[in-house]
């Protein structure tokens, strides 16, 4: 009897322990995955842009850079870009996007399109290239200065998009505002066709140049691009300090003429969720491999400007990188 009871009593042991050692390994796994698990974090979505403009086919040639450079699978989705891309990290929709780094800003301070709803769960990788806002017309349109568009219809951008506040702060400038115009919502590709077709007289497009939109448009109509007077660049600058004086050079969509205009900065963002490894990895896979970035930007993505008008947070994994070039202490 006493040889039963102690077996039965060994039983029920092993039986407790074999649970707590399963609740033990649920407990790790969950928080392996909270951390940022290899095997979970492989394959990740990647918000660019229309893909009329630079993000689409330079979210693709940067994707493959880190896929090829890491274990990590960005997959580079078409989007409305800046202000969308923040609000669907922000919702966990993806995790990496490109953004304006003065989007980034508005979002982190909740203003403009993420007015009393700051976003606190989205951090920054590292800064790109110049984004240029380019106003784009054709000399049939009679618009040869900012103050011409009154009354005109102007392409200020999709909804959502980093383009449209560009717009409102650069009319702002010019003592204008969007009554002053009529404004319609369009994406790069629709804004081009608008022009080409005559349904638009102008638009504003952020964008590295040269944009393949615009470039388009330049193979059947000669383009011409309004220029921002020193005196109102210099204004925008000191109002909004994200902005930096730019200059589109001749031969640029055939210009004859540099134009000068302003330009804010391309940044990755990506989700504070992500592994400091994961953003580790990611990072030194960009900067290090720029030169097999195949898209005309690749060759102003650089480690020396890798924090350029970046304003927010940047994430663990890349402030550890950053730190490790020299770049921050």
């Amino acid at each position: 009897m006493k040889k039963r009871n102690f077996l039965i009593t060994m039983v029920l042991l092993l039986a407790v322990s074999l649970v707590l050692a399963a609740c033990g390994e649920e407990k790790t796994g969950g928080n392996e995955s909270k951390s940022g698990d290899k095997k979970d974090e492989k394959f990740m979505k990647f918000l660019t842009g229309g893909t009329g403009g630079t993000y689409y086919p330079l979210g693709g040639a940067i994707a493959k850079v880190i896929s090829d450079e890491t274990d990590y699978q960005p997959d580079a989705i078409s989007s409305n870009a800046s202000a969308d891309n923040v609000a669907e990290l922000a919702k966990g929709n993806a995790q990496l996007a490109f953004v304006q780094t003065d989007v980034m800003s508005y979002a982190v301070e909740g203003i403009h399109a993420f007015d009393g709803e700051p976003v606190d769960n989205v951090l920054a990788l590292g800064s790109l290239y110049p984004e240029t806002i380019q106003i784009v017309t054709t000399p049939g349109s009679g618009i040869k200065s900012v103050e011409d568009m009154k009354g005109k219809k102007i392409s200020v951008g999709a909804p959502g998009s980093g383009t449209y506040i560009n717009a409102e702060q650069i009319l702002e400038i010019h003592g204008m505002t969007m009554e002053d115009i009529k404004a319609q919502n369009l994406d790069f590709d629709e804004s081009t066709s608008g022009i080409q077709d005559g349904t638009i007289d102008a638009a504003f497009i952020t964008a590295g140049t040269p944009t393949g939109s615009v470039e388009g448009l330049s193979a059947t109509n000669e383009v011409s691009i309004v220029p921002i007077e020193k005196d109102k660049v210099d204004e925008l600058v000191k109002t909004y300090p994200f902005y930096a004086a730019e200059t589109i050079p001749a031969g640029t969509y055939g210009l004859k003429e540099d134009v000068d205009s302003v330009a804010v900065l391309a940044m990755v963002a990506v989700v504070d969720s992500l592994s400091e490894d994961a953003v580790y990895e990611m990072t030194k896979a960009l900067y290090e491999n720029t030169d097999k970035i195949a898209h005309d930007r690749g060759e102003s993505i650089t480690l020396e400007t890798a924090l350029d008008g970046i304003g927010i947070d940047l994430h663990p994994g890349a402030e550890k990188y950053f730190k490790e070039e020299g770049l921050i202490d």
